[in-house]
């Protein structure tokens, strides 16, 4: 280990500062830890970016900050994998990796790499559900030549088909692993319980649908979304506001305006209860997944389930953990809660790992703790602490200029009040037991969840038919075309 005085002195330095924090009439001794008093968190302001709209319906949003020498950008483009067709699959997520290894008109994705490397920035691309992305890092003295290589690829991305097929045949090489891990396994697999199989937030791309995506769909597809009307690009790092403003305008201001991005309309239907098996006999372990439909972001009773979530399955302080895993010793891990998203609903859901000779009887005491709830509600207590828990952690989520700049990108890409972050405090500290006790009636109902386990059956310590009918699940992944399954 090496030994540096000058560490050294900064942590006495920082020991000698807590001690005499402690030691002050603000902070009187406390003879038992349970004594001790915090001060209340500050106000939270956090540094507000600038958000510029321009004329063709572009949306930019700068965030200075001047801490290092280096500017970060990302443009995200409405329109993600729930609008491709279904029977292209996967071609997002290959629209997101040849839209940078495919490189730009003007140079190769390998002479990319190469003028990159020797600037120490890079410029990435990718595909998400709903939108696609664009990004670049750089050294401030280097944002001109990074930013030109990022609007090149933005506007002029050539989709060579030799990275086509390069990036295909990766992908392929995904399908025939993902049936390897059993966590893995479960989370697909309860998605597909959650929304249908069939559903774009749960269909997953197989090799039929790899190989009917061409460069000409790639094409396509960059014709149809990338457009200054359907981008929201935020930057932050170390610049003048004023002087990239004005660099951006010159860049951007006179790009036509293209047809506006139409979010797919998806049917979200409650799973259908019942219990569901995938067996895999190379493991001694059951994952384990009950499921149901959740909430949306801006759902009324978004912050009462994120305290509900924190004080009963958030976290090592939680009542499952406490109960589950330290008391009956029958999860390694354990959790869930009523999850949210944007523009959609998330689940509701509760997850375990437990040994096979325990399944049963895992799923039972995730039961006992969903019941409990009706005749030992979560306590003032619990209540504090998950308070406490979220708002202490709350202010390291978001403690740098470019992860406000980011949180606000979304509010702006949703359609989500701009001040929704400053909000967030005021909407954890005003929630009661009651609320909770609400939220667990509202959305815990184990008779309307679907339970998934992923493991041996042969081990489990009961049959799982003891809890009820059981359909199991095939995972046999469909071959190539033209090549007999096995």
């Amino acid at each position: 280990m090496n030994f540096s005085p000058i560490n050294a002195i900064l942590k006495l330095s920082v020991l000698a500062t807590s001690l005499a924090l402690v030691s002050s009439p603000a902070f009187p001794q406390a003879t038992d830890w349970k004594q001790i008093q915090f001060p209340k968190l500050h106000e939270f302001k956090p540094q507000q970016p600038k958000r510029i709209a321009l004329p063709n319906g572009m949306v930019i949003f700068l965030q200075e900050d001047h801490e290092l020498p280096l500017i970060e950008g990302t443009a995200r483009i409405r329109g993600g994998s729930r609008e491709e067709p279904a029977a292209k699959t996967g071609l997002v997520d290959i629209f997101g990796e040849v839209w940078r290894t495919g490189g730009t008109t003007q140079k190769s994705g390998d002479d990319l790499d190469d003028y990159l490397e020797a600037r120490a920035a890079n410029v990435e691309t990718g595909g998400s559900i709903d939108s696609t992305s664009i990004s670049f890092s750089c050294l401030k003295g280097d944002f001109n030549d990074v930013f030109n290589v990022f609007d090149q690829l933005l506007r002029s991305p050539a989709f060579r088909d030799d990275k086509v097929d390069l990036a295909k045949n990766q992908a392929m090489g995904g399908i025939a692993r993902r049936n390897d891990d059993a966590g893995g396994i479960t989370r697909r697999e309860s998605r597909k319980l959650l929304y249908g199989a069939a559903s774009p937030y749960a269909r997953e791309a197989e090799y039929a649908t790899l190989a009917a995506v061409t460069q000409a769909d790639l094409i396509a597809w960059h014709k149809q979304y990338v457009h200054p009307n359907n981008i929201i690009l935020g930057i932050s790092g170390d610049f003048d506001a004023a002087k990239v403003e004005a660099r951006l305008r010159s860049a951007y201001e006179a790009w036509a305006k293209g047809p506006a991005a139409k979010p797919a309309e998806v049917a979200i239907n409650p799973p259908v209860a019942g219990y569901y098996l995938i067996t895999k006999t190379d493991v001694n372990q059951s994952n384990i997944r009950l499921v149901d439909l959740g909430i949306r972001r801006d759902s009324p009773d978004y912050y009462a389930a994120t305290v509900f979530n924190e004080a009963f399955a958030g976290g090592f302080s939680s009542r499952l953990f406490a109960h589950i895993r330290s008391e009956k010793g029958l999860a390694y891990g354990v959790g869930g809660g009523i999850s949210s998203n944007f523009d959609h609903i998330g689940s509701t859901g509760l997850g375990m790992g437990t040994k096979s000779e325990s399944t049963v009887q895992a799923i039972n005491a995730l039961y006992e703790e969903i019941d409990l709830l009706a005749t030992n509600p979560l306590t003032e207590a619990e209540l504090n602490l998950a308070k406490e828990s979220i708002l202490n952690s709350f202010i390291f989520q978001f403690d740098s200029p470019d992860k406000v700049l980011r949180e606000k990108m979304a509010y702006e890409f949703y359609g989500y009040p701009l001040d929704t972050l400053e909000r967030y405090r005021a909407g954890v500290e005003g929630i009661t037991t009651a609320d909770l006790s609400r939220i667990a009636a509202k959305y815990l109902h184990k008779e309307r969840m679907a339970v998934l386990v992923v493991g041996n059956s042969a081990e489990f310590d009961k049959p799982l038919t003891t809890l009820g009918p059981v359909k199991e699940i095939d995972i046999t992944i469909p071959p190539p075309p033209g090549e007999k399954g096995q």
